[in-house]
């Protein structure tokens, strides 16, 4: 892949909307469009404070987590049915297979639910329907990975968990994730010590709101395979060299660290730094629906607003997702291979 440094600037964009790409922090409820939302509130006779779509769209003003969450919270109200659950995820996949994403990590969050008082079962395996649906479908393998709130207690965590694992078949790791500030990682030591027990996959969201040193207790007291966010790492150099050592990688999610203020603009994303300096980077969409956009969208207008971001970068990123996922090593392979091909016919025209 040296020759990249010849690739033809005004293809970029291309590249980035076509080259295969996995996608590993998405939140399945960040998913939820406004249009989705009212269509599932009428079947099932929810009721919603707001008259209209236009209405609900133009209360995504968000000014930090904390008010991003309360509406995240309101708009899945409309989940009640294993179908409605399955709709959610089918509409992500659609969206997905247009940005070329082959690989899929869906977070979801059934704390959200079981306290509406949905089973856990019917959020499980709804989603994991939706999965199976994708993968026959659209040709897009994925997983489920289980989030703990953190702005409830670490009892209420466990609780998520013993409920959630009569179903272990359908999902493969657990995450954190939620409200950061005043809830440390500390919170849930015990808890994900009984995760690792079970041989599930370790994730946690860290420096993003919260500093950097909850990197690191994510690290040491979780025993995360990957840290979610983690754009304040640079606020310690000793960790970011640890973070490079150990082939930690980042999932960043650029449109999402504007839309909650972590970056006042684009132009201002740490994300060239965190290559720079050797970092696992990966980049994701977190909450699109809220955010401003999906996969592609958060590419384009990244290496739209930083002008020293180039092909060579763009692969990276690609191949980064690919090697920081849950999936097998011939896998990871096959990706690799299907990238290169995607660069090689760039490189002489244009891509369908």
């Amino acid at each position: 892949m040296h020759t990249l440094t010849e690739f033809p600037r005004q293809r970029l964009p291309e590249l980035l909307r076509t080259m295969p790409k996995a996608e590993l922090h998405v939140h399945i409820e960040g998913t939820l469009e406004p249009e989705l939302i009212f269509a599932l509130a009428q079947r099932n006779g929810v009721t919603l404070p707001y008259d209209s779509v236009q209405a609900l769209r133009t209360a995504y003003a968000f000014t930090d987590l904390q008010s991003f969450l309360d509406i995240y919270y309101a708009g899945a109200s409309v989940l009640l049915h294993e179908q409605d659950f399955h709709d959610m995820a089918m509409a992500y996949f659609h969206r997905a297979a247009a940005d070329h994403i082959v690989h899929a990590e869906l977070f979801f969050d059934p704390q959200t639910h079981t306290a509406r008082g949905i089973s856990i079962e019917t959020v499980i395996h709804g989603l994991k329907r939706g999965c199976d649906t994708a993968r026959d479908e659209l040709g897009i393998s994925s997983a489920l990975i289980l989030c703990f709130l953190r702005h409830l207690s670490e009892v209420d965590a466990f609780q998520t968990l013993e409920q959630a694992l009569p179903h272990r078949e359908h999902f493969i790791g657990i995450g954190l994730d939620s409200s950061e500030r005043g809830n440390p990682p500390e919170k849930f030591a015990r808890v994900f010590a009984r995760c690792r027990e079970l041989g599930l996959r370790i994730v946690a969201h860290a420096g993003e709101e919260g500093p950097a040193s909850y990197i690191r207790d994510a690290l040491d007291l979780l025993g995360v395979e990957r840290i979610d966010h983690g754009v304040r790492c640079v606020e310690d150099p000793q960790l970011v060299e640890r973070l490079v050592r150990e082939r930690i990688p980042l999932t960043v999610c650029p449109l999402s660290n504007i839309k909650l203020r972590v970056f006042d603009t684009m132009a201002d994303h740490n994300v060239m730094t965190l290559l720079e300096a050797g970092l696992c980077v990966t980049v994701n969409s977190d909450d699109p629906a809220y955010f401003g956009g999906y996969l592609n969208q958060n590419f384009l207008e990244m290496f739209g607003a930083l002008p020293t971001l180039d092909a060579r970068h763009a692969v990276e990123l690609a191949k980064n997702s690919f090697d920081a996922s849950f999936v097998s090593d011939d896998q990871k392979t096959r990706w690799h291979a299907a990238l290169a091909d995607t660069v090689a016919q760039l490189k002489q025209g244009p891509v369908s």
